[in-house]
């Protein structure tokens, strides 16, 4: 006995368990890729100028970003520091997926005003494509990698998800 462990610690290990000795490396060992590789949407620069417009100078209390011609996430349209969280929910097209920058006002249960940036992902699942759902599913993750620093995120497949007081929950967490 003692003659034979030596013989399998010389081994490979892949051996010494019955493996083939050249295994294809698993799909998880591979370097993860970026979402922008997976479904090959991009992100313009001018979201990321939105982004920055909405977190430090707080001229504008929403932008609404969506995905042009299936290959780059652009700008939709904004509202300045004048419009409400109603006119946001309003700008968002009924039937189509929508990505959303939020500066969100509410109280907190002490009575105290705040703000907070708040990613919404708009995809009703009753009046879009299959492939619409898609699209933005599998870009979801290139538009947030560009938005450091926001917290918060809210997904709604329906209308009554994006009432305030679900929303306002969700600040509070």
């Amino acid at each position: 006995r003692s003659s034979s462990a030596p013989a399998l610690a010389a081994r490979p290990p892949s051996a010494r368990f019955g493996f083939p000795s050249q295994l294809a490396p698993c799909a998880s060992a591979q370097p993860a890729t970026s979402a922008t590789k997976m479904s090959g949407v991009t992100v313009a620069d001018a979201c990321v100028d939105k982004f920055n417009e909405i977190k430090m100078k707080k001229t504008l209390t929403y932008v609404v970003f969506k995905i042009e011609n299936r290959k780059q996430i652009v700008v939709d349209c904004e509202g300045d520091k004048e419009k409400t969280y109603a006119d946001f929910v309003a700008a968002l097209p009924e039937g189509e997926p929508r990505y959303a920058l939020v500066d969100v006002e509410y109280e907190t249960d002490e009575g105290v005003k705040q703000n907070k940036l708040c990613f919404f992902f708009w995809s009703p699942d009753d009046k879009t494509t299959v492939k619409d759902r898609m699209i933005y599913a599998s870009s979801k993750d290139a538009i947030k990698k560009k938005l450091v620093g926001v917290m918060k995120e809210v997904q709604a497949n329906d209308p009554s998800e994006l009432d305030f007081e679900e929303v306002k929950a969700v600040m509070k967490k």
